[in-house]
Parts: C-alpha cells; structure tokens; sequence
C-alpha cells in the first residue's frame, strides 16, 4: 500500500514539474509585471525581491489600456454569438437535410476550399469595399471578416457533431409531439453542447488574439484591439518591459475566465445523453 502511495506521489511530481516547465514563459510575464522598471533591467529573476504594483497602475492609468479592452470585448462577444448561432443552424440543416437537398452537399464540400482559401489574397478587395459603403472606420468590417473567417470551420465541425447524434432522438420527440425545431432546440441542441462550446471557444480566440487584419481595418487607436495595443509598448529603440508584461497579464485573464466558463458546458454536454443502464 505505501509503495502504490509512493509511485502515486512520484507521477504527481513529475506532472507539476512538466506543467512549470511548459508554464514558465506565463510565470515569467506574471513575475516580470510585478518588478519595478529598473528590476526588470537589472534582473533576470522568475520573481521580483518586492512586489510592485507601478505596471499595472501605469497600463490602467496612463495609457488607453482600458479602450483596447473594450473594443475586444464588443468584437469577440459579437463575433463569437453570431458565428456560433448561424455555425449551428447552418451544421444542423447540413447533417439532417443534405440528403434531400443535393446543393447542401456541394456546400459542404466547399466549406473545406473556403477554409484553406488564404484570406489576406482578399484584404485590398475588402479594404476597397468597405472603404467604398462607408464602414471603414468603425468596428464592422472586422466583426464581419472575423465571422466570415470563423464559420467555415465552426459549419464543418458542427455537422459532425450532429451526424453523431441518432435522428431516432428527435424521432422520439415528434411521437411525443414536438415540431421539427422544438426537437432541435430541446433534445438535440443539449447533447451537442460540446460541439457549441468548442466553436464558442475558437472564435473567441481566435478574435481575441488576431493581429493581421485588426491592424489594417482598425487604424485609429479608439477602435485598435488588445493585439494592436500591445505593440504600442515596443517602440523602435526602447520597450517598456515591466508594463508590456503587465498589460500581457490583464490581457490573458478574460480568455482564461471564458474558458472555465465554458467548461461547465463541455461537462453538461457530455453527460447529457447518458442514460441509466
């Protein structure tokens, strides 16, 4: 029993060393955020000798930190609803009805072509357009790219989702009386709450962390995201270290707060359609 103990305690070990040496670039930008700026130069230590708050207290305080913040926030939220509600009518009528309607086969086919398409190939095209309807400074043309671009995918892995769930569940429904979508909406959409928070989650990564496009379409620095706000902290022959690492900090928090958030969904999915034995 204490040797079983004994190698138990050892694998543990050896896990949480592998997750500190994986995390250790995350652990140093957290420790270098709480160095005063002439430790950050000095020192090359995971962890300061005292903690100091003056990073964090500039990044919120004299710079449009909080600007930044806000316009990811309205971006991603946007992006990630609209991909994720049109990514799930779109992969369901795709699963249930491409056997009757031939064309919902081709599209799927295309889904793929549109995925490996290189989007920049199309940005002086987009550049024009929206230039030409008038929406060129605001935040529209980059929640409507980022949508176009997320959507693809989040079609493609939806309807294998819903492949996977028997139509005989939704066949159970109509016998006790519910229309096509109130047996979508009741017993399907729950069992593929996994797929709806995966898609969830990769848009809102994916627009929380793009740089390319949000700095061709969102020049003006009130509508600049936390990727393009993040460059203003390197200039061309200094680098404000210390709040660079800081506003890196304050960045990754919304993502990690989401994705605990969405976890619970994943885990609600996954035991939704168990049934007792």
């Amino acid at each position: 029993m204490k040797r079983k103990k004994l190698n138990k305690f050892f694998i543990y070990l050896i896990l949480v060393i592998f997750v500190l040496i994986i995390n250790l670039p995350l652990i140093s930008m957290v420790g270098t955020s709480l160095k005063a700026e002439d430790e950050v130069l000095s020192t090359s230590n995971l962890f300061p000798t005292k903690i100091s708050w003056v990073n964090y207290q500039t990044v919120l305080g004299k710079t449009p930190f909080l600007t930044y913040i806000k316009n990811s926030l309205i971006i991603t939220i946007s992006v990630t609803i609209f991909s994720t509600m049109l990514a799930v009518l779109a992969g369901y009528a795709l699963s249930r009805f491409t056997h009757k309607i031939r064309v919902f086969g081709l599209y799927s086919r295309l889904l793929i072509v549109l995925q490996m398409f290189p989007i920049i190939l199309l940005l002086i095209p987009l550049f024009i357009i929206f230039k030409s309807i008038g929406i060129l400074n605001t935040r529209l043309p980059a929640i409507l790219i980022y949508i176009t671009i997320t959507l693809p995918f989040s079609i493609w892995l939806m309807t294998g989702f819903f492949d996977g769930i028997p139509v005989e569940l939704e066949e159970a429904g109509t016998i006790d009386g519910c229309s096509q979508f109130q047996s979508f909406y009741l017993l399907v959409l729950p069992v593929s709450s996994p797929g709806v928070a995966a898609i969830a989650i990769f848009s809102f990564i994916f627009c929380w962390n793009e740089y390319l496009l949000a700095s061709i379409f969102l020049k003006q620095d009130n509508l600049r995201t936390l990727p393009i706000g993040l460059q203003t902290f390197i200039q061309q022959y200094t680098s404000a270290w210390g709040s660079l690492m800081a506003a890196s900090t304050l960045t990754i928090i919304p993502t990690i707060i989401f994705l605990i958030f969405m976890q619970k969904y994943i885990i609600q999915g996954l035991t939704a359609g168990a049934v007792k034995g």
